[in-house]
């Protein structure tokens, strides 16, 4: 606690002794199509230094073509652009009002050089900030009707592993948040909470490859912050989408939205209930005495998985220095699996000495609830501001497996006197609290400093109780005091930053300094232990961006130091017992994991075309990773280890291309080494290998006709310490359009059309070879149909945005 109290008092020193000087003022407006008066979706807004029309900021307008976005004070142009309009300007000096509207830029189709084809425009997804990646989803054709985890797949820098984890640039240690905050939803891993989220739920992603000392110092490989939809628009708004997926695939939900003057209120419903199957396949060869030298596995799953998440809230904003919110959400989720399990032991010339075919039921049910309120407040028009927040989400889950074993001999007859019966149970609970108090303090010479404290408390309870029927029971249920455990983790972080930046010319820094001291304690029933780990640690950052004199041209140069800290599932020392011959169980006494990330990039735009260049290194130590170690009885046991250290070393390119007025394209490319040394566990234990990713999206909008989107990603082996994961590749495609007067949308997708996103994975051990093999279904059809409803309109029924004119009173 010492060092904590430290960084609080520092935090109170450096906020309380700091005057005001800077300021920050929002500009909005909205796009229109001119002759139909239509709001322009996903329009480009820029502003632009009038000196050398370098960018400056800007944004995206919305669903209705609104924009808000927040400048320096100065003059500037303003640029509005849509692929397939003619782009419009305005001058506009920014002085001392807090607010300025811009008015209506009114686009006129540019068809002249079409012939008999008119456009859309091309819906923009991908910014780049200093710090960050984003990508705006709402739009995305190929993931409608999907889940969250399937719209996080089909986006650059991203890989999915056969479990449902979740890498970028090769790493695999990625911190999830929901609206900016960590998440507790149901789940033992990134999948199962993503996979409550339905994709129509999601308004953008952004991809924090690098996070500065303002963001929690867990996650080496970075930060995937969800940011959900909610509406702001005055009167009652909403979206109702409905969707049906081939197999047995069914979506349903709307996002509601009423605004008044001073408050908003927002609120959601979705329902999923889909089936997926998977199909696996594992073949061990062996050298142990009293053993088949073979083992040949193959299997079949099927998964029902029924969710409804609901969400509602409000934002209260009584003066225009403060604004209180309040959200709540909850998820109801209903899963049952069957599966089938083949097991084959064979002799030395491959013909079989026994089959174990074991069958399973799993049955779970998971309650989770979330809820917090924040509230911001701004000293004065000059942008010093305060933020705070508070949030607790609890979730509970009960889960029931049941196993059925038969065992054939040699001949393929069956032995009933070694059938086999099992039962577990796992309950499981967590809680997680979150507190975290913002300062932002801006100078009128440009300089900016951000200030904060964040405790995280978490608290874990995992559990199983196994029981066991077989000959040696005299066909009775009897518990295994073995298998049946009990552990419970507690981690409590308390966290206090400091970020200094300021821009001098064109030369833009910022620097700063996290400092995170974690308690963590951990009880194992079986053991009878307590594992206590506590720990302090700073994370320093280091941005630098420099503004050349082409237009959109820069350079970055950025470093932070990150942790990994182990999760409840890597720690718990209890046997995970789908598969006999493959276990998996925690180790208690796994250490963090530490990471220096150094990157350096490139950006410059081109009219039509975008670049963007990124070199990047990590150098990481006590990594954490998967383990395998055959027994003596044959078993495979899983488990996770500190190796050494690991170093990525990467080129990652991103292009945007605008070929015509209907037909745009991003292309991305992710080559990197990675190696690692994990002598320090086993002899031998060290790897290397060369590897790449690419991603490609694609699209053609033709108006009258459709919008059309293709996604493809390859990615190539990942390394580990016994192995790799072999490359794996996929496409998508999708079409969508208008209909109604464009108040609804229908859109048709097909996820993986050449079936081809199969999980393979091969480890080599001094005692083994083995390869498994993991399809899960990716390939499936869906159509959607969406329908948008509401609107703001005035006492006598007209929409005022129509009637002001493009030079608006207070430009």
């Amino acid at each position: 606690m010492k060092p904590f109290i430290g960084l609080i008092l520092a935090f109170f020193i450096c906020t309380f002794s700091i005057e005001v000087y800077g300021q920050s003022i929002t500009l909005k407006g909205r796009v229109l199509d001119r002759e139909s008066g239509e709001g322009l979706e996903f329009a480009n807004i820029a502003l632009l230094s009038p000196s050398d029309s370098s960018l400056v900021g800007g944004g995206m307008t919305d669903l209705d073509g609104r924009f808000e976005f927040t400048s320096e004070p100065g003059e500037y142009i303003v640029r509005a652009g849509f692929i397939g309009y003619r782009q419009e300007y305005k001058n506009v000096n920014l002085g001392d009002k807090p607010e300025v509207n811009l008015g209506n830029f009114r686009l006129q189709s540019d068809t002249e050089a079409l012939d008999e084809v008119v456009v859309e425009g091309v819906q923009s997804m991908f910014e780049s900030d200093i710090d960050k990646r984003s990508y705006n989803v709402e739009n995305s054709i190929v993931a409608e009707g999907a889940t969250a985890s399937e719209l996080l797949g089909t986006l650059p820098s991203i890989q999915m592993d056969e479990e449902g984890g979740i890498s970028m640039r090769g790493s695999g240690d990625i911190l999830i948040y929901i609206n900016g905050r960590p998440s507790n939803l149901s789940g033992d891993d990134a999948e199962s909470i993503l996979a409550q989220f339905p994709a129509s739920s999601i308004k953008s992603v952004e991809l924090i490859t690098n996070p500065s000392s303002r963001y929690d110092a867990a996650g080496v490989g970075g930060i995937i912050n969800i940011i959900l939809k909610k509406d702001e628009r005055r009167g009652l708004n909403g979206q109702a989408q409905v969707a049906v997926g081939t197999r047995d695939k069914y979506q349903a939900g709307f996002n509601l939205n009423y605004g008044l003057e001073k408050i908003n209120f927002f609120g959601s419903y979705n329902f999923q209930d889909r089936r997926l199957f998977t199909e696996s396949e594992a073949f061990r060869s062996a050298n142990i005495p009293n053993a088949s030298p073979f083992l040949d596995q193959d299997g079949y799953r099927v998964n029902r998985d029924v969710n409804h998440f609901t969400r509602a809230g409000f934002d209260y904003t009584p003066n225009e220095n403060s604004t209180f919110g309040f959200y709540a959400q909850g998820n109801f989720r209903d899963r049952t699996a069957d599966n089938i399990l083949n097991q084959r032991s064979l002799n030395s010339v491959r013909q079989l000495d026994s089959l174990f075919v074991r069958s399973e039921d799993d049955s779970r049910t998971s309650f989770n609830v979330e809820t917090g309120v924040n509230y911001s407040y701004e000293f004065d028009t000059l942008g010093q501001q305060i933020f705070t927040s508070l949030s607790y989400s609890r979730d509970e889950r009960d889960q029931l497996e049941l196993y059925d074993q038969l065992f054939f001999n040699s001949f393929n007859e069956e032995v009933p006197e070694n059938f086999l019966s099992q039962r577990n149970v796992r309950p499981q609970v967590s809680d997680l609290y979150v507190f975290q108090l913002d300062y932002i303090k801006p100078w009128e010479n440009g300089g900016k400093l951000e200030t904060g404290l964040k405790g995280t408390f978490g608290f874990w309870d995992r559990g199983q109780d196994f029981f066991q029927t077989d000959q040696s029971t005299d066909f009775r249920e009897v518990q295994n005091d073995t298998i049946s455990d009990n552990f419970n983790f507690r981690e409590n972080v308390y966290a206090a930053y400091l970020n200094y930046g300021h821009t001098i010319g064109k030369l833009n820094y910022q620097a700063g300094l996290r400092g995170e001291y974690t308690e963590t304690t951990g009880v194992h029933a079986n053991s009878n232990q307590t594992i206590v780990n506590n720990y302090f640690n700073l994370f320093p950052s280091l941005f630098l961006t420099y503004d050349l004199p082409g237009n959109e041209e820069d350079l970055r140069l950025n470093y932070s130091r990150r942790i990994s800290r182990p999760g409840i599932w890597g720690l718990a020392p209890m046997y995970r017992v789908g598969d006999l011959l493959n276990l998996s169980i925690g180790n208690p006494f796994l250490q963090p994991e530490f990471t220096d990330s150094y990157e350096f990039g490139y950006q410059k735009g081109w009219g039509s075309y975008l670049f963007t260049g990124t070199t990047y290194h990590r150098r990481s130590t006590n990594v954490q990773t998967r383990v395998i170690n055959l027994q003596d009885n044959n078993v495979a046991v899983q488990t996770r280890e500190n190796a050494a250290s690991r170093v990525n070393t990467g080129l990652e390119l991103i292009n945007q291309f605008e070929f015509t007025n209907w037909w745009d394209m991003m292309l991305s490319a992710d080559l990197f080494y990675s190696e690692i040394f994990g002598d320090n566990i086993e002899e031998g234990f060290n790897n290397s290998n060369f590897s790449w990713t690419l991603n490609m999206l694609s699209n053609i909008n033709i108006r009258n006709v459709a919008n059309f989107q293709i996604q493809g990603n390859y990615r190539g082996p990942i390394v580990l310490p016994q192995g790799e994961i072999e490359p794996m590749y996929g496409v998508n495609i999708g079409a969508k359009r208008n209909i109604m007067q464009n108040r609804a949308t229908i859109a048709v997708n097909v996820s993986d059309i050449f079936n081809t996103r199969i999980f393979r994975i091969t480890t080599e051990d001094a005692r083994f070879d083995q390869r498994r093999v993991f399809n899960r279904e990716t390939r499936i059809g869906t159509v959607t149909f969406t329908y948008r409803f509401g609107g703001f309109r005035d006492r006598n029924g007209r929409d005022p945005d129509r009637d002001r004119d493009e030079e608006d009173d207070d430009f």
